[in-house]
């Protein structure tokens, strides 16, 4: 995702194992100058030792739910110990700015939902543009942030679809694209045939299945389709 950005003096570096040595090693060798965590992403000892070298610390768009706030009330004095690190969080929804206070949050600010605050460029301008013409002459709908076992369900849907709308194509967009090989496969043994947005082709009238896999894009198929099936909603899963 970052290299389609084409960022300069941007690097990635994987996260270190959330253990007291590792994360002091992680921080001696890197030396940032910020931490800004994202969403409900809370890891006890990089936490303090970010703190410890005073390194300010931003939670962004934060996210708590009523579940998992009631699971950090049951070791209220360890929540306060982590949550009052933070410089400053920004919540995106009120109920999340509530509970970040009643954790132990001291500055906290609403600041919305930064999904939904892309900015309009050309760019994505151009490429709703061009998913339109792809589409066009098709009855398509949308299954997102699907889990395993859902793509299968969801191309059941579309065979048993496709003998009333003759021009049916089904987008799978997976919420991990890792396993799209899986996905592929598991479709093929179904007798549909599957399209890879990757391989960037034209679609052609014995497409079954377009599969997306890849990030940043899931919002300009919203924009296209009148059905979304939302994935997760179909299978017990804990987590992301």
């Amino acid at each position: 995702v970052l290299s389609n950005f084409k960022l300069k003096k941007t690097i990635h570096q994987f996260f270190p194992i959330d253990s007291n040595l590792l994360t002091k090693k992680f921080l001696n060798y890197w030396k940032p100058s910020a931490a800004i965590f994202i969403d409900s992403e809370i890891w006890p000892n990089i936490l303090l030792n970010v703190k410890k070298k005073k390194i300010p610390l931003i939670l962004l768009n934060a996210r708590i739910t009523k579940k998992s706030y009631n699971r950090w009330k049951i070791i209220p004095y360890t929540a306060k110990k982590l949550f009052q690190n933070f410089d400053i969080c920004f919540s995106q929804n009120q109920e999340t700015k509530k509970y970040l206070k009643s954790l132990g949050a001291k500055k906290i600010k609403f600041l919305g939902n930064l999904k939904f605050s892309e900015s309009k460029s050309q760019k994505n301008y151009n490429f709703h543009n061009k998913l339109k013409k792809i589409f066009k002459y098709k009855r398509i709908w949308c299954a997102a942030s699907t889990h395993n076992s859902e793509e299968k369900i969801c191309a059941l849907a579309h065979k048993k679809l496709k003998s009333k709308y003759k021009n049916l194509l089904t987008i799978i967009i997976p919420r991990h694209i890792q396993r799209s090989n899986n996905i592929i496969n598991e479709i093929k043994d179904l007798d549909l045939n599957v399209q890879i947005r990757s391989a960037d082709n034209k679609i052609s009238k014995n497409t079954d299945i377009y599969l997306v896999d890849s990030y940043g894009e899931t919002k300009s198929f919203y924009k296209i389709c009148k059905t979304v099936f939302l994935g997760g909603s179909l299978i017990n899963h804990g987590g992301q």
